[in-house]
This record gives C-alpha cells, sequence and structure tokens, in this order.
C-alpha cells in the first residue's frame, strides 16, 4: 500500500471511530510504528489531524474541510464538485464525479445523500439519478477518467453527439470508472 493509500485509509477510520492509537494504526496497515509516523506528518502539516496523548483524532477544520477533496486531496471546484452527506450529517467534498463516485463505492453504507452539479444548467442533482458521460472529448482539468454529471439522458446524448464518450446510469459508471482505471490508484495518472 502506497503512503497516500495509508494517508487515506487513515483519515476513513477516524471519520468512522474519532480517534486512534498509533500502536493500532501500525497492527491494521501491518506497517512499523515509524512508518506510521511518516505517514502522518503531511496529515498534521496539512492540519486534517491533531496529535493527542494517546494517538490522533481529525481536527476540527477536518470535520468542516469544504476546499478539499476527500478522495484525491485536490482543491474543490464547485462546478464539478459531489458532495457526499453522511449518515450522521457529516458533508464530504469531492473535486469531482469521478472522485465522488469512487469514494461513494468505498463508503456507501455511511452515505444518506449524494448529490452533483448538472453540467449545462448548473443545477444540483441527486447522482443516483444522474446520468453520465464519461471520457468526453473535452479538458476539464480533473481526474481520469472524466466524468460528466446531466440530469437527463437526453441531455447528455446531445452532448455525446458534439463531444462523444460514453454514457452511463450511476451504478454503471461507478463499474466503468473501475474497469478503466484498471487497478490505478491515483486519479491523476492519465492528465
Amino acid at each position: 500500500m502506497l503512503p497516500i493509500e495509508r494517508r487515506q485509509q487513515i483519515l476513513t477510520w477516524l471519520q468512522q471511530e474519532e480517534s486512534l492509537r498509533i500502536a493500532e494504526i501500525s497492527n491494521r496497515l501491518n506497517v512499523s510504528e515509524m512508518t506510521v509516523y511518516r505517514d502522518l506528518k503531511p496529515l498534521i502539516d496539512e492540519k486534517k489531524i491533531l496529535k493527542t496523548s494517546n494517538g490522533i483524532t481529525l481536527s476540527v477544520e477536518s470535520y468542516a474541510s469544504t476546499n478539499t477533496c476527500s478522495y484525491c486531496y485536490k482543491p474543490t471546484n464547485s462546478r464539478l464538485s459531489v458532495q457526499l452527506i453522511k449518515n450522521n450529517q457529516q458533508v464530504e467534498n469531492t473535486c469531482c464525479a469521478h472522485c465522488g463516485l469512487l469514494r461513494y463505492q468505498d463508503i456507501a453504507e455511511e452515505v444518506a445523500q449524494i448529490i452533483c452539479q448538472d453540467f449545462l444548467k448548473d443545477t444540483t442533482i441527486s447522482a443516483k439519478m444522474a446520468t453520465f458521460l464519461l471520457n468526453a472529448d473535452l479538458s476539464l482539468n480533473c481526474c481520469q477518467p472524466q466524468v460528466i454529471p446531466f440530469d437527463s439522458l437526453q441531455q447528455a446524448e446531445k452532448f455525446q453527439k458534439g463531444f462523444g464518450g460514453n454514457i452511463y446510469s450511476f451504478e454503471e459508471a461507478m463499474s466503468a470508472i473501475h474497469k478503466e482505471m484498471n487497478g490505478q490508484t491515483h486519479c491523476h495518472s492519465k492528465m
């Protein structure tokens, strides 16, 4: 597991459990405590987590952070971002639909609602009801494979005529992203 993947896993555990001991993280990840400390340093520097006497906890800013993608840590762009509203009322933001769908797959049982913006109308829509266009010939300068949400199949088909790509439903889009990434763990490898 790469350091960025371990950091994401640690943040996921903290969101679920609120605090963790270093020894527990070391055991769960099957790495040394020194490796855990190295993995935690960037999270501490970014003020995403706080050291405690017994381990670590999420910082208050981390709960309220709305400008960093919870999947790839890129800055979020309000036009492309996706919000995952969790059962505990916490809101996670992702930079784009690509990361939003991947993050949803990771924590689906914790998510009460997932919302995004229709690409053409810039209106808020339920991602579960949206139609997604993957790999259109239009660079949005975000994660790959590129995913564009539309509130209707007809709009997606019209956009597809001009810019190409493949149309998918919510569930189909998640599968297509995984298939295209072919085991890659970074969203930016094709950029």
